[in-house]
C-alpha cells in the first residue's frame, strides 16, 4: 500500500509540476531527422547483414543519443566493406552535425589517426 500512495503521490505532482516550455531547435541546426537520413545515406540495400542491421537500428533509434552512440557501430560496418580510412571519412561530416547539441562529456575527442588531416 505504501508503494501505491508514494506512486500517486508523485505522479499528482508530476501533474502539478511547471515544466519549461519546449524550445525550438535553430534552423542552422541539423535536426533528428536529417542525422538520421544522412546515416541511412551510408547504409545502402544491400546483402550485408551487419550493415543491414545497424540500418534498422538507425531506423528505429528514439533519440539524438542514440544516433550519436550507433555511429560507432555504423564506423564498423562501414570499415569492414570499405575499410577505416574511407569509413571515416564518411562519418566526419555525420559527427559534425551533432556539434552544440550533445552533453560536454559526449563530443568527439580528436584522434592520433586525424593529425595528418585537415
Amino acid at each position: 500500500m505504501n508503494w501505491f500512495k508514494a506512486n500517486l503521490r508523485s505522479s499528482i505532482s508530476a501533474v502539478f509540476s511547471s515544466r519549461p516550455a519546449p524550445t525550438s531547435e535553430p534552423a542552422s541546426q541539423p535536426g533528428i531527422d536529417d542525422i538520421r537520413a544522412a546515416m541511412l545515406a551510408l547504409v545502402p540495400d544491400c546483402d550485408d547483414k551487419q550493415l543491414v542491421q545497424v540500418g534498422r537500428r538507425i531506423r528505429y533509434a528514439t533519440d539524438l543519443l542514440g544516433l550519436w552512440y550507433l555511429r560507432g557501430d555504423l564506423m564498423a560496418a562501414l570499415a569492414s566493406r570499405d575499410g577505416e580510412a574511407r569509413a571515416r571519412e564518411q562519418l566526419h561530416a555525420i559527427t559534425g552535425m551533432f556539434e552544440g547539441r550533445l552533453p560536454v562529456g559526449l563530443r568527439s575527442r580528436p584522434s592520433p589517426l586525424s593529425r595528418g588531416r585537415s
